[in-house]
Parts: C-alpha cells; sequence; structure tokens
C-alpha cells in the first residue's frame, strides 16, 4: 500500500488508540476503586459483595480486550513503518480495503483470520 494511502489509515489508528488508552486508565481506576467508593459505617451485605466482586470481573475483562486491541494497533503502526500494512501476516495476501477501513489494526486477511479462529479451542 502506498505511504498516501496509509495516511488516513493511520490517522484512524492513532485516534483509536489515544481513545482506548484513555479508556483503559478509567477502567483501571473503577477496577481498583472497587467497592463503588463506598466507605460508610454501614455492615456490607453479601450481596453487594457479589456485586461488586461482578463489576471488578466484569471491568477486568473489559481492560483486558481493550489492551489487546491496543496491541493490535501497535503492530499495525509497525507495520505501517516496515511498509507491510495492508500484506496478511499469514499468507502474504492483499487485505482488502473494506476490512481495513472496518478493522484499521488486523493484520490478517479474511480467510487467513477464519482459518485461524475455526482452529481455536473452544
Amino acid at each position: 500500500m502506498k505511504k498516501s494511502e496509509m495516511k488516513p489509515f493511520r490517522d484512524r489508528l492513532m485516534a483509536l488508540r489515544a481513545r482506548l488508552r484513555g479508556e483503559v486508565h478509567q477502567l483501571a481506576d473503577s477496577a481498583l476503586r472497587g467497592q463503588g467508593g463506598d466507605h460508610s459505617s454501614m455492615p456490607i451485605h453479601m450481596a453487594d459483595l457479589g456485586s461488586d466482586t461482578f463489576e471488578q470481573d466484569f471491568t477486568l475483562t473489559l481492560m483486558e480486550s481493550e489492551e489487546s486491541t491496543l496491541a493490535a494497533i501497535e503492530d499495525a503502526l509497525e507495520r505501517m513503518e516496515e511498509g507491510t500494512y495492508g500484506e496478511c501476516e499469514s499468507c502474504g495476501g492483499k487485505i482488502l480495503k473494506a476490512r481495513l477501513e472496518a478493522l484499521p489494526y488486523v493484520g490478517m486477511c479474511v480467510k487467513c483470520a477464519g482459518k485461524e479462529q475455526s482452529q481455536k479451542p473452544r
């Protein structure tokens, strides 16, 4: 892909990276706060503890997902620097622009991504 064609993708990746970094920081703050920041002298009900634990686990799962996406964005930006952005990491073929417009950080064409997904244990 030509450098001039990469510019809109680079801009989108940079904006997405900035947004996700902010969200990860907010999620981390939320997860570390734990029990909603309620420090009253009221006794804690077991159901409240269960809800707090669920919310913290859910937040940590979201953080993990967003950190994975951030890593994929960093990889995509690195591929741009190397001049391999838009090429499938598996087969070396071209990744369709429509796929990159939907997910600018993907590193595989649809065919190879489908193969990889079908080989993952469920």
